[in-house]
């Protein structure tokens, strides 16, 4: 198949698979691309002198949490090019422990228990334009369907404008909204925004 074709196919020639262990490395690199930064600043910080990108390998390898290889989707075609990462949002009794940069979204996410959870969707850089956001957002329509879930729900920036067109064409609307908490986090978004596809 040529590029072309491949471009226009609707991401159809990627491959679906189940996430592995060795996925680790682009999965850290695709959720720390999703969270513009924030992982990588929270892994710098856990790293405490050491590699930071180990810190979200190591996270990627866990066999629970929400960042986890065993909670990932990937598309590839002759490698990784693009991953969704989700799980049901089940009631949960807030943590005092939990850091104020997390508390937002975490509001947020109480929201919308009982949906299927699109923590990450991303797509390398060279690879975008190319259909594999809206094939990953229905892939996880057909997760929350066959887990019996409340459709989907996922949180992003106010100020990630190119997600948020992908995210309204494909049927998703705003709910509600809270102020980011950034602390030393660079990042030009304001609030925080939480979208459901019934």
């Amino acid at each position: 198949m040529s590029d072309e074709a491949w471009q226009s196919d609707g991401g159809l020639a990627a491959h679906a698979r189940p996430a592995t262990k060795s996925d680790a490395a682009i999965l850290a690199k695709l959720v720390n691309m999703a969270g513009d930064g924030l992982p990588l600043h929270l892994w710098t910080k856990m790293a405490e002198g050491g590699d930071p990108w180990e810190v979200g390998r190591q996270r990627a390898r866990r066999e629970e949490g929400s960042f986890s290889y065993r909670n990932a989707v990937v598309l590839e075609r002759g490698r990784v090019l693009a991953c969704l990462i989700g799980y049901p949002i089940v009631p949960a009794t807030p943590d005092p422990a939990t850091p104020a940069m997390f508390v937002p979204m975490n509001e947020l996410e109480a929201m919308a228990v009982g949906s299927w959870y699109v923590n990450v969707i991303a797509t390398l850089p060279e690879a975008r334009g190319q259909g594999f956001g809206t094939r990953l957002l229905g892939m996880a329509e057909e997760i929350a369907e066959t887990t019996a879930c409340q459709g989907t729900s996922l949180i992003v920036s106010d100020a990630n404008v190119t997600a948020r067109r992908l995210y309204d064409e494909t049927g998703y609307r705003e709910i509600a909204s809270r102020p980011m908490v950034k602390e030393d986090w660079v990042n030009p978004g304001q609030n925080w925004v939480l979208m459901v596809k019934p």
